[in-house]
């Protein structure tokens, strides 16, 4: 029998970190986010910098969006 928390270790590499992160842990594409991840924030929806394209990028600054840290 294997501990629930070695089998999680296993299969993603980390532990469970809940209390580590923010309430806001997904941006609005789905990708987790954690304190002190740039973020582009458009409108009350942020995004996640290192997972966005350079166009992608350029689109959002365009419209207004503006570079924060993740609290």
């Amino acid at each position: 029998m294997e501990h629930p928390l070695i089998a999680r270790i296993m299969d993603t590499g980390y532990p469970v970190m809940n209390h580590l992160r923010n309430e806001n842990t997904v941006d609005a594409l789905g990708n987790d986010v954690f304190p002190e991840d740039e973020i582009l924030v458009l409108e009350g929806q942020f995004f996640l910098v290192d997972s966005l394209s350079e166009e992608s990028k350029e689109v959002l600054e365009l419209l207004g969006a503006t570079y924060e840290e993740a609290q």
